[in-house]
């Protein structure tokens, strides 16, 4: 009995292991016929196109125009997207051609000239540094691909200047109040400062004197203000801001004298105003003459 259970055991076994291998065989030739179709599927022409990369495109807009004044730092715009393995340069296209930059790599001999980047961003900005009245005109960014696209940018630069409002000189009577107010015009940024002179003195400090200077630099105006008047408040007055150039106007406190006479320096017909021996001695000096 014990011989006949296990002669069924081992039979068991065989007819399982068999089984088995028999699965494992057509999984084996399924694979074979699948790989034989692909390459039948490759050899019969089936090729996909490579990606194309899109092509560049600049951000920022052509002709995009940028004002600067002397003496302060100019960004010149050029954002690129989809640059690739382009480089990037800057030429100034003026009454020649000049290459300026070639990706951060300054070629003209003027190290005022910078390609500012940061890596991994989309901007590649020209840098110029104390801007002067001869760097004004345009600008070309282009990039090297293929073909080789470009956008340019207009530099205009204007000189910054301060303006003290009213008439050049300004006459006022003893007592009387004083206002002078200081703009900057065509500055393209606030100034740090505005200093103010009376002759060659700094005056914006000088409040035991009367004098009170009120400045918003945001608005780009500083005003000073005298509320009682006085002799000794008669002179030149300037007002200089840190990135422009000065203005001044000069405050007579006339203290009894002719505003007319005072404009023309005590001459004009100021002499008609003579008394009677003046004109006396002025009439038998003309007879002596004609004697």
């Amino acid at each position: 009995m014990i011989a006949m259970e296990l002669q069924k055991w081992i039979l068991c076994f065989t007819f399982i292991v068999f089984h088995f291998a028999g699965l494992c065989a057509e999984t084996q030739d399924s694979d074979l016929d699948l790989a034989d179709g692909g390459d039948i599927q490759n050899e019969l022409g089936a090729s996909f196109p490579p990606l194309e990369s899109p092509p560049v495109h600049f951000a920022t807009e052509n002709n995009t125009v940028v004002t600067a004044q002397t003496g302060s730092t100019a960004l010149l715009p050029c954002v690129i997207n989809n640059i690739g393995d382009g480089t990037v340069s800057w030429i100034r296209r003026k009454d020649y051609y000049q290459l300026l930059t070639v990706g951060l790599t300054t070629y003209s001999s003027d190290d005022r000239f910078q390609t500012i980047h940061l890596q991994h961003s989309e901007d590649w900005t020209l840098q110029i540094k104390f801007v002067q009245q001869r760097d004004a005109g345009m600008y070309e960014c282009q990039v090297s691909s293929h073909p080789s696209t470009s956008i340019f940018v207009q530099l205009n630069v204007v000189e910054a200047r301060a303006d003290i409002e009213g008439p050049s000189e300004k006459y006022l009577k003893p007592g009387s109040g004083l206002r002078l107010q200081c703009t900057v015009l065509q500055s393209t940024e606030p100034p740090a400062y505005v200093f103010w002179y009376h002759n060659n003195r700094m005056i914006n400090y000088d409040v035991d004197r009367g004098i009170n200077v009120t400045t918003e630099l945001s608005e780009k105006s500083s005003t000073l203000t005298i509320t009682n008047a006085a002799t000794r408040h008669s002179g030149n007055y300037s007002c200089f801001p840190s990135n422009a150039q000065g203005a001044s106007t000069y405050v007579h406190i006339l203290n009894g004298e002719n505003p007319a006479a005072m404009q023309h320096g005590g001459r004009g017909l100021s002499w008609l105003q003579c008394s009677p021996s003046s004109w006396l001695l002025i009439a038998f000096s003309l007879i002596v003459l004609m004697c």
